[in-house]
């Protein structure tokens, strides 16, 4: 029988052990400090931004917001991220993406200090990751290692296929299932066979960014499957990039759309930004 990996109930783990870690640095004297950034109105960054902050209240990690009007330069926004840098008090830094379409996000990226990058998407902390040294990891494959381990599926040995080969997810997720000794493969769309070496998966993650893409044939039986994907459907409803109905009956445990990967960011983040490079 399927078993849900229940990436809420988890998150509200996590964020709680960092609530009782952040009241013990208080009483030493530590404060953490988080410092996001929203350029423009875009409705699911608001959103996105009122989760950090109130996941930020909960922890009692101090956030500062900067709201910044849709016509901000390039030069304005990176002149509030050179301040950030160098303010002492200020331990992370986060850049809500996407940012309007006259501002260059490298450019924006690479501006923000490396010991400060608690999304994990500076070149450095990437390139640390890629040889085994210390640094921010990029939350969401971060966040998807913690699943695996806080439900008892066993990483080593493992054949690992991961689906998609973003900077933000599939690459990271294939360093850091190598670093847990899983034996990976990273396929995309031009990777021939596809179905073939899926079906090879012991544990399958999915972040190819096309709703209901992987069904019952891409699955072999009794393999776990985390579905990074998120869409909305012709209804209006939730989905993932996993077709859940036909895949959930032949695996030994996935994670639903929502309730699944999508919690486990925002409480990686706040990992981030309370325990610091690791």
């Amino acid at each position: 029988m399927c078993r849900m990996i229940d990436g809420k109930k988890i998150s509200e783990e996590i964020k709680k052990e960092l609530r009782e870690r952040v009241s013990e640095m208080k009483e030493q004297g530590q404060e953490r400090c988080l410092a996001v950034i929203q350029v423009g109105d875009d409705p699911a960054s608001a959103v996105y931004v009122r989760n950090k902050k109130k996941a930020c209240e909960y922890i009692g990690i101090r956030s500062l917001s900067y709201e910044l009007p849709g016509e901000t330069t390039e030069e304005e926004l990176l002149d509030t991220i050179k301040e950030l840098n160098n303010r002492k008090d200020v331990n992370g830094i986060l850049v809500q993406l996407p940012l309007p379409g006259h501002i260059d996000e490298d450019r924006v990226l690479l501006a923000i200090d490396p010991e400060k990058d608690v999304d994990g998407f500076h070149p450095v902390n990437v390139g640390n990751l890629s040889i085994g040294r210390p640094g921010y990891v990029s939350c969401t494959p971060a966040g998807v290692i913690q699943l695996l381990k806080r439900s008892g599926v066993e990483i080593e040995g493992k054949e690992c296929v991961v689906l998609g080969r973003s900077n933000i997810v599939g690459k990271p997720m294939a360093m850091l299932l190598t670093r847990e000794n899983g034996t990976v493969t990273v396929c995309h769309s031009r990777t021939r066979n596809l179905q073939e070496i899926t079906r090879r998966a012991d544990i399958l993650v999915v972040a190819i960014g096309k709703p209901k893409f992987v069904t019952r044939d891409f699955v072999k039986d009794g393999a776990v499957v985390i579905d990074v994907g998120i869409h909305r459907n012709e209804e209006g409803k939730l989905c993932g990039d996993v077709d859940f109905d036909s895949v959930a009956p032949v695996a030994s445990a996935i994670t639903p759309v929502p309730g699944g990967v999508g919690p486990m960011t925002i409480a990686m983040l706040m990992a981030n930004c309370v325990e610091g490079i690791s």
